[in-house]
């Protein structure tokens, strides 16, 4: 079965300028090509459905393909360490250009009258995720001195006292007189 995201191009390159309107659902990594990321980074399931919806249009010289890709993702909330899950959509506004000549590194390649839009949608994906997920906005995170969840429970601890610092609690200051001078 043909992937969904190869797309014959030959007509477009032909009767420039002309459009095709693509969409389309396929998994992010059918192939298992990627390795998943670690466990505590945020990252899309290969069999997670990603959504492509482009208007690929010719021009001399390429095609230029504009439109929406989505995927949901997954993570860990980055203060209290919870599963998080959410979706990502994406506005794509990018150049397949048949020739590297010369090189042209922000372009995609046409490949024999096919244009693969994998590459662009898996990028423009993986671009899009958040780095550090919340899973709600006003996470209170995890205690740092017992562990305890703050969204869940409370706890009493107290940040230890650094003993650097242990001299300064005795200082005390008198009160500054009328004229602003300081007696004593």
């Amino acid at each position: 079965m043909p992937s969904p995201y190869l797309v014959p191009v030959a007509r477009l390159l032909r009767d420039a300028p002309s459009s095709l309107e693509v969409a389309f659902e396929a998994p992010f990594d059918a192939a298992h090509e990627f390795t998943p990321r670690g466990p505590a980074e945020t990252d899309v399931f290969p069999e997670a459905p990603v959504s492509v919806r482009v208007r690929l249009e010719s021009y001399s010289g390429g095609v230029r393909a504009r439109g929406l890709v989505g995927a949901p993702w997954h993570g860990v909330c980055r203060r209290c360490s919870a599963p998080v899950l959410g979706n990502v959509l994406v506005r794509v506004n990018e150049r397949f250009v048949a020739d590297h000549d010369p090189p042209d590194d922000e372009a995609y390649q046409i490949d024999h009258d096919v244009v693969d839009l994998a590459p662009l949608a898996r990028d423009a994906i993986l671009l899009e995720l958040p780095l550090a997920p919340l899973c709600r906005s006003d996470c209170r995170g995890l205690c740092p001195y017992c562990g305890v969840d703050r969204n869940e429970s409370t706890c009493e601890c107290r940040a230890p006292r650094d003993p650097r610092w242990a001299t300064l609690d005795g200082l005390r200051f008198s009160e500054p007189d009328g004229d602003g001078s300081y007696e004593g």
